[in-house]
């Protein structure tokens, strides 16, 4: 025959309502202070300060996902180059977690510290793949890097798996990069990543995002990046400011329907007008 358990008392039961609600609060204040720290981790990665050259004016905007543990690997950079160059890139690593943070730090020292070795934009992709790969790293990151001589009236650009940029001209052409890209970085070894080039005959502005800014639930990326040809479009045409340019495209980042890294790099620039060219 079987002996009933005896009840717990109330104040048992007090107890352990306690020691429950200590244990709560504490496991909370440790995922606090995870996030708090991925998010450091992810601004003190980022430039603090972008170049400044004759002929071309920068803006960024970048918004870290901080919702729960879901902290992704978005980056934006921008650096001056020999020659009066600027070399600009963003890019997108795979996860949302602390590891692609640190992961992203990675990629963008990667990309800088080999763009002294060469600032051809589809050799430096494929150098800095080739060394993730040899790193071991089980991530990937996706990139677009630009290289722009304001002064020529260049631009020269390799793409990583990454959507392409947006441009637009005072002359009221706008539209999307048609340059061919390559795999993400860090998925496959010894790839020729090419280089498109085009020469810039009217001022206007390029936009680089990351795919937060622009695709989600609530928003198709087409058109998503619709929205922000004709945001470009109008600041070219209108001689806006590129701050401005860079907060109104921000904005969509609310609209997309979910929690992600969201970065913004918008470029204005002078071009150097030459009638026996195009750009495109």
């Amino acid at each position: 025959m079987f002996r009933r358990r005896p009840a717990d008392s109330s104040e048992d039961l007090l107890v352990r309502l306690g020691w429950l609600t200590a244990r709560a609060r504490e496991l909370a204040e440790i995922q606090r202070s995870r996030v708090e720290f991925a998010v450091a981790l992810q601004r003190g990665m980022l430039p603090r300060d972008l170049p400044s050259l004759p002929g071309a004016r920068l803006a960024v905007r970048y918004e870290p996902a901080n919702h729960g543990l879901n902290v992704g690997g978005d980056w934006y950079d921008a650096f001056p180059l020999p020659g009066g160059q600027i070399g600009m890139s963003i890019g997108d690593v795979q996860g949302h977690n602390i590891e692609a943070a640190a992961f992203m730090g990675q990629v963008r020292v990667a990309l800088r510290a080999l763009a002294s070795v060469t600032g051809d934009p589809g050799e430096l992709l494929g150098r800095t793949n080739d060394l993730l790969i040899s790193l071991g790293a089980d991530l990937f990151a996706t990139c677009t890097f630009l290289r722009l001589a304001p002064a020529a009236g260049t631009l020269e650009c390799a793409r990583a798996g990454h959507i392409p940029y947006i441009w637009a001209t005072t002359d009221g052409r706008s539209g999307i990069d048609d340059g061919e890209g390559g795999p993400p970085l860090g998925v496959l070894p010894g790839v020729n990543y090419p280089t498109t080039f085009h020469r810039l005959t009217t001022s206007g502005v390029f936009v680089l995002l990351t795919d937060g800014v622009v695709e989600g639930p609530s928003l198709h990326l087409d058109e998503g990046l619709d929205r922000v040809i004709r945001l470009a479009g109008i600041t070219a045409v209108a001689g806006l400011d590129v701050d401005a340019l860079a907060t109104a495209v921000m904005k969509l980042a609310a609209t997309v329907g979910h929690e992600d890294d969201a970065a913004v790099l918008v470029v204005g620039h002078d071009g150097a007008p030459d009638p026996s060219t195009t750009e495109g």
